[in-house]
């Protein structure tokens, strides 16, 4: 699987080991490099994703939650912060994420090389009820405050 891979700063620390663990997983890490600022790179990754060069993202900043309110400021991405091996995996499985987002300065090597196998060896369920809530959360994104969820 093709992965577009960016990096902020801070998050520069760990893009050995993401790209290395992501090979050593058989899959192709497309590192879009580096920048200062991670809405730089977040943008960077999604437009990546939704433009089909890659089927995932990683994106690595200090702590992930900054690139990870930035990609989700993007129509069609849906990313996590995830530092531990569940959520990692469980973002796809129940939620299909498609960006993974890391804190360089909350995991070390060795949980960050997990995190990102576990999230590219992961496959989406396909279970009615995933599918059910993932079709809420588009409405959410399609019609804001709007949306009109429902019961259940």
């Amino acid at each position: 699987m093709k992965i577009a891979c960016g990096f902020d700063h801070a998050g520069v620390p760990l893009r050995e080991t993401v790209v290395t663990a992501l090979q050593s997983a058989g899959h192709e890490p497309d590192d879009l490099g580096t920048a200062d600022d991670y809405p730089d790179v977040a943008l960077a990754v999604c437009r990546a994703v939704l433009e089909g060069g890659a089927e995932r993202g990683v994106v690595v900043c200090g702590s992930g939650a900054g690139v990870s309110v930035a990609c989700c400021k993007v129509p069609g991405i849906r990313a996590t912060v995830a530092h531990d091996h569940y959520t990692a995996a469980q973002c796809v499985g129940h939620d299909n994420c498609n960006v993974l987002c890391i804190g360089a300065r909350v995991v070390g090597t060795a949980i960050a090389a997990e995190l990102v196998q576990a999230f590219a060896g992961a496959q989406f369920t396909g279970e009615e009820r995933h599918v059910r809530r993932l079709g809420k959360v588009d409405a959410i994104e399609r019609d804001g405050l709007q949306a009109n969820l429902g019961g259940s």
